[in-house]
């Protein structure tokens, strides 16, 4: 199971999650030319550890595990895993 950001995270894009993350799986960084131009941060669902750092430090509570992930938000799956091109 993987993990995924949902609609809470678009316009907020706070980074915790990115410096929480011990896989470097969750992009774009401030640093990376990606970071202005998106909405939201993004899981790669193949680099994705499932080990839940990322949710608890999270300020609006935009991750989800993908069993857990609300109905209303199932697309953000998909989206998470086309940024990476998956």
């Amino acid at each position: 199971m993987t993990y995924v950001i949902a609609e809470p995270c678009i316009g907020t894009k706070d980074t915790a999650c990115v410096d929480a993350c011990p896989v470097d799986c969750i992009h774009p960084k401030k640093d990376e030319e990606a970071f202005g131009e998106e909405e939201m941060l993004y899981i790669d669902p193949v680099e994705c550890i499932d080990c839940g750092a990322c949710v608890p430090v999270c300020p609006v509570s935009a991750i989800f595990a993908l069993d857990d992930l609300p109905e209303k938000w199932k697309d953000f799956t998909e989206r998470n895993a086309k940024y990476y091109g998956r």
